[in-house]
């Protein structure tokens, strides 16, 4: 999938953009013991399809608990029913999968930076998948240029440049919680992050939680079925339960056989969600707060409709996100509610294109 003109040494002049928001990705993992993983991630991504377009990935482990468990990666560009299909699922069999679908911008959307990121290390393989930008990617890269001068990258993303900073703390002689917390220290900006290890499934969000995580179980607890997904609405398609949040600045590990994850804190910092999640990221089935976003997005009507009254024959939404928030100024002012604008249905979300000229087109 790659070629030898998408590696870059740490620390060389990147000759294009490099990756900025990556703001909108959806991440998604599940580790379950005789169970399709690789099928159960699918059906999770396809239900985040809405938070990017671009690529997908899905790496499963075939064990948890050995030195070097076998993992199975495929990925590739475009939407998640393109990149996979039964015959590639199939051939990923196993207990822990990380799976990603990838939104980016300008200058970024090429194979090689599809996700998720996999890297060896002196404790085995480890398997990233990130949603959010690094703000400090480019003090990361210097740094990691002073440690590891022999390394590549095989992507322009500030996603890889954590999972080297991981890979080098337990090449460095830590475990996987510290390593990964000690990455997690040296990152700022937005990261919700799962990650695939030989010794169970991390997720953790950075201190201010600016991008959603949330976990449940499928099964009975004993099971110790566990998932974690970017939205609730990547829950429910597999009949999980939402157990909560990763809360900002938590880390917590899952673990086969295990009823309760280990959960603690590895930074505290006051929780800022991004706005953009709640009115138009998010899909509007999915639950935050304990309310669905679209009760939430209804009271956005109603409130407009308070503060900014206006004489009116009709409201309408524009398809999809502006919906519930026209039914809410519909019902708080009493002005109709009617369709005036329709969507083709099999145009994806045009606002996540990776060019102004595509969406405007």
């Amino acid at each position: 999938m790659h070629n030898a003109d998408d590696k870059l040494k740490v620390g060389a002049a990147v000759t294009e953009r490099p990756d900025k928001p990556e703001e909108a990705c959806g991440v998604f993992a599940v580790l379950a013991k005789d169970q399709p993983v690789a099928n159960l991630t699918y059906f999770g991504l396809y239900a985040l399809q809405h938070r990017g377009q671009e690529s997908a990935g899905i790496a499963v482990f075939d064990a948890e608990g050995e030195a070097a468990p076998k993992v199975r990666l495929h990925k590739d560009m475009g939407l998640v029913s393109q990149v996979f299909n039964q015959d590639v699922l199939e051939r990923l069999p196993g207990q822990l999968a990380i799976g990603h679908n990838r939104y980016s911008t300008t200058g970024s959307s090429k194979a090689c930076n599809a996700q998720p990121v996999l890297l060896n290390t002196r404790l085995g393989p480890l398997a990233f998948a990130h949603n959010g930008n690094l703000v400090n990617a480019g003090e990361l890269r210097t740094a990691l240029a002073s440690d590891l001068p022999e390394a590549e990258f095989t992507s322009t993303t500030d996603s890889e440049l954590i999972a080297f900073a991981i890979q080098q703390a337990v090449n460095g002689g830590m475990d996987w919680d510290g390593a990964i917390r000690s990455a997690a220290s040296r990152c700022r900006g937005a990261f919700s992050l799962v990650i695939g290890t030989p010794v169970g499934l991390f997720a953790l969000r950075d201190g201010h939680g600016i991008r959603p995580l949330v976990f449940g179980h499928m099964g009975e607890l004993e099971e110790a079925r566990w998932v974690v997904s970017s939205e609730t609405c990547g829950l429910d398609i597999i009949g999980s339960s939402f157990d909560g949040d990763i809360e900002p600045g938590e880390i917590v590990h899952f673990r086969l056989g295990d009823p309760e994850p280990q959960r603690s804190r590895w930074v505290e910092e006051p929780a800022k969600l991004c706005v953009f999640e709640m009115i138009y990221f998010a899909r509007p089935d999915s639950r935050f707060f304990g309310e669905s976003l679209y009760s939430y997005r209804v009271r956005i009507g109603e409130v407009l409709a308070r503060e900014t009254p206006v004489e009116a024959d009709i409201v309408i939404g524009v398809p999809d996100s502006g919906i519930p928030a026209a039914i809410g100024y519909s019902q708080y002012s009493g002005i109709p509610f009617g369709d005036g604008l329709i969507k083709n249905r099999y145009v994806g979300r045009t606002f996540i294109q990776p060019t102004q000229a595509m969406r405007e087109a």
